[in-house]
């Protein structure tokens, strides 16, 4: 079906909940270099919680919003970060439907790893090459699991990506650093 609605301009945020809104905060901003945008939902309101919000935000009966933070890490899209109570399963992983990991290019991958492992990640590897077109000179990539299970990729393809003949797109990476 063919419509002459606009089609969206990008991603404007990626959202993931977390157990330790603060914990999450100290990983981030240590191991990301995260900064914090704005509290959409600090300790001094009072949850988000109720059959409408259930409703809207596709929640379980009894589930709370009790903290929602906006980061931003970087150049690229927003990160909501929220602290959810309520019936919970553990992180996804990548072998998993839905939201699996997220992604972050690197100018330095190791020191990135480094800092991300310092910061309470645990590397599920050590840095290793990249797939199919993206898997130019100088490329790499590593999984690590935030405290809380989520999957975070560091990457780096210096080198570009390169295309199938019939490619539509071009994929967006960050632009250099000056």
């Amino acid at each position: 079906m063919t419509t002459n609605s606009p089609l969206p301009r990008g991603i404007q945020h990626i959202g993931v909940t977390v157990p330790d809104l603060e914990a999450a905060t100290r990983f981030f901003v240590e191991g990301l270099g995260a900064k914090v945008a704005y509290d959409g939902l600090s300790p001094d309101d009072e949850p988000r919680q109720g059959a409408e919000v259930e409703r809207q935000l596709g929640l379980p009966r009894g589930a709370a919003i009790h903290r929602q933070r906006m980061f931003v890490i970087g150049e690229g899209p927003g990160l909501e970060v929220f602290e959810i109570s309520g019936e919970q399963r553990p992180a996804a992983g990548l072998a998993d439907f839905g939201l699996n990991h997220i992604s972050f290019d690197c100018d330095d991958i190791e020191g990135s790893l480094r800092r991300l492992v310092d910061a309470g990640g645990e590397a599920l590897s050590e840095v290793h090459g990249n797939s199919r077109y993206e898997d130019s000179e100088g490329n790499g990539s590593v999984y690590v699991k935030a405290p809380w299970g989520m999957l975070i990729e560091l990457q780096t393809i210096p080198g570009g990506h390169y295309y199938p003949d019939d490619s539509e797109a071009e994929v967006w990476m960050p632009k250099p650093r000056a």
